[in-house]
């Protein structure tokens, strides 16, 4: 299959750029349509703490059964217009992708059972765990861990699975060093030469697996590198420049999965996702406030701004006042999707009056909210996409991101602190410092990589 280009943005009018509307939607044989006009909720749930493992099984599934049956049952009585269900499988389950294809029918059985005997719409996306990590790890594209993730990719959705999506974590040895040093450089070898190759290998796979199941490739998350850069700089570990940076750097090595031909919608916990839909068009899941349950963030409201399907992050099943969590955050999801698509129906004027009002709450306080803005994605889009090459694009991503957050601090339109200005000032530095192409960049990087076995990427 020929990989797609992507040379200028879908959007070019930031009044046409919001919620619950997509250039390209996606469709579901039940009705649904992902970016057609509504916002749908996207509820992403977990277990307990607990052991994973051939005897514990029953209580797992026992668990899923129980999560799945509240979710559904609360979606009747509060009559939503249909959600998504997303399964991210937990390491065991692809490890044994049988369990994991156990979780997935328990799921799709239940949905389907409810779309049988009360209406309900729903679909379930499916996201295996990438397991492609630690000393046992033969190699990124071959071997034990690689066959095990497109095994489970191929029997979830045997099972009924609608979307498949995954966090692909090519380039994250390397990144999490990155991130560590505040390497700027680094993470540009992480992001543009390792993530980039490994999406191409892997959304290749992924795409082919979609054709065969007659399932929809989905989309994946920068999350490994953007939200752990997020979570470190909420904790004040790293700058909140340089993980906004590289919230906006992440979206290039995304962007591969729809070159490989992924429709969306692109998956809730990669915030990248917004250059994803103003290039491409595609409809994306985000997650803001109600992802409180899984990490705090800066990017409450402005994550709004921009949604198709809203999404909460992964609540564990465990008991609060109000019910099981899972239903209870569900609810959560609800209201807030009934709110948008309320503003929506009352027209374009109101329901962008809600979107720059999720913009404006969030953008003024933090580097990281300022770079989710619809008109700041909308003019780092235009820019970046006129770029050629992975390395070119990422590299012109952190140029355009870190030019955005200095005009809006000096315009007063930012806040930064002595520490946020001092690190400005030095990405501003390193970046322009940067080697001009990508053969320069892995000379100097590459043997400074204390976690890198280059041979793994075939390098």
């Amino acid at each position: 299959m020929s990989k797609k280009t992507f040379s200028r943005t879908v959007y070019d009018n930031l009044d046409s750029f919001v919620y619950g509307r997509a250039e390209y939607p996606v469709g579901l044989a039940n009705g649904m349509s992902i970016g057609g006009g509504t916002v749908y909720p996207e509820i992403n749930f977990t277990l307990p703490p607990m052991t994973i493992d051939k005897d514990t099984m029953p209580r797992v599934l026992e668990n899923y059964r129980e999560i799945i049956e509240g979710i559904c049952k609360r979606a009747v009585e509060l009559e939503v217009p249909g959600f998504v269900a997303e399964i991210e499988t937990l390491p065991p389950m692809t490890f044994n992708p049988e369990w994991g294809t156990e979780v997935t029918k328990i799921v799709v059985d239940c949905v389907k059972d409810y779309a049988a005997k009360q209406g309900l719409k729903a679909a379930v996306r499916i996201t295996p765990n990438d397991i492609r990590e630690g000393s046992g790890l033969e190699h990124m594209w071959r071997g034990r861990h690689w066959d095990l993730i497109l095994k489970t990719f191929e029997d979830c959705a045997a099972a009924g699975a609608d979307f498949l999506a995954i966090e692909s974590v090519g380039g994250k040895e390397v990144h999490d060093e990155a991130i560590m040093y505040g390497d700027i450089k680094k993470s540009l070898f992480a992001l543009s030469v390792l993530g980039c190759r490994d999406m191409e290998k892997l959304w290749t796979e992924i795409t082919g697996i979609a054709e065969k199941t007659a399932t929809i490739p989905s989309g994946d998350t920068a999350c490994a590198f953007g939200n752990t850069a997020l979570v470190l700089a909420d904790r004040g570990y790293v700058s909140k420049v340089f993980a906004a940076v590289v919230r906006v750097m992440t979206a290039v090595r995304s962007l591969v999965a729809l070159e490989c031909g992924a429709r969306g919608p692109h998956k809730d916990c990669g915030y990248e996702g917004v250059y994803i839909k103003a290039i491409t068009g595609t409809p994306i899941a985000t997650e803001g406030r109600t992802a409180a349950c899984a990490h705090l963030s800066p990017l409450g409201n402005v994550a709004a701004c921009l949604a198709d399907l809203w999404s909460n992050e992964s609540v564990q099943n465990i008991k609060l006042l109000g019910g099981m969590a899972p239903t209870v955050s569900f609810e959560q999801l609800a209201y807030d999707c009934r709110l948008m698509n309320e503003a929506s129906a009352r027209g374009p004027e109101t329901a962008l009056l809600l979107r720059d009002l999720h913009a404006d709450s969030d953008s003024r306080l933090d580097p990281q909210a300022y770079v989710l803005r619809p008109d700041v994605v909308l003019r780092i889009s235009g820019e970046l996409v006129k770029e050629t090459g992975y390395y070119n694009r990422t590299k012109k991503a952190a140029e355009l991101a870190l030019g955005e957050i200095e005009t809006a601090h000096k315009e007063g339109k930012l806040k930064l602190s002595d520490r946020e200005e001092a690190s400005l000032e030095s990405l501003l530095e390193e970046t322009a410092a940067l080697p001009s192409d990508e053969s320069t960049l892995i000379e100097e990087v590459i043997g400074d990589c204390e976690k890198l076995d280059p041979k793994k990427y075939d390098m």
